[in-house]
Order: C-alpha cells, then structure tokens, then sequence
C-alpha cells in the first residue's frame, strides 16, 4: 500500500508531501514512475512530492495519513533509513584527462 502525508513542508517556494511504501521500495518507484515523479525525488526511504502532485497521486490509490503515521509505517515495514544510520556514498572522483597529465609532466 502507498501512503502520503498532506503537502506541509515548505521547500524553494513549495509544499511537499512524503510519498512512501510499506511493501517495498520496487512498489514505491513504480507507482513514483506512474506519477511522473523523478528519481532525484527519492530520499532514503520516501519521495518528495511537491502540492501539485498530491491530487493525482491520492487519484491513483496513495493513501493520505498523518506525518507521525509516515514514519510508524515505515518502521513497522522496515522499510526506514534514517539520515544518521545512511551511509553518505563517496563522490567518485572524477578522472582527469590524459592531456591534462602530460601538460603536468611536460610543461610545453
């Protein structure tokens, strides 16, 4: 089943609403696809989804709860990735380019 709380997280001139699934994250995407969400929405364990997209989304079969009730759902499917216990990845560093290096190593 898909939840969502009512849009009240103000945000660059918004209201956002937390979208999440107590199935899986394979349910969460998919339905987040059908929404016309992007992927860059998705943090953790929920999408961000700004007022606009509430209406469609309830329209689609998301159930509207409480925010104290996004996070008992997730913990009771858990499904919750708290922002202390995820690991922050590691940027990959960015490969610099041959001509670059030989410049470094033979000046011209």
């Amino acid at each position: 089943m898909l939840y969502l709380d009512r849009p009240s997280v103000p945000w660059r001139g918004r209201l956002w609403s937390h979208l999440i699934s107590d199935v899986s994250y394979a349910e969460l995407h998919a339905f987040a696809e059908a929404l016309g969400a992007p992927r860059r929405a998705f943090d953790r364990d929920h999408y961000d989804l700004p007022a606009d997209r509430f209406p469609v989304a309830v329209w689609l079969g998301a159930q509207v709860v409480a925010p104290r009730e996004i996070v008992r759902l997730l913990r009771t499917a858990n499904l919750r990735r708290p922002k202390h216990l995820t690991p922050t990845p590691i940027p990959t560093p960015t490969p610099t380019p041959a001509s670059a290096i030989k410049e470094l190593w033979f000046p011209v």
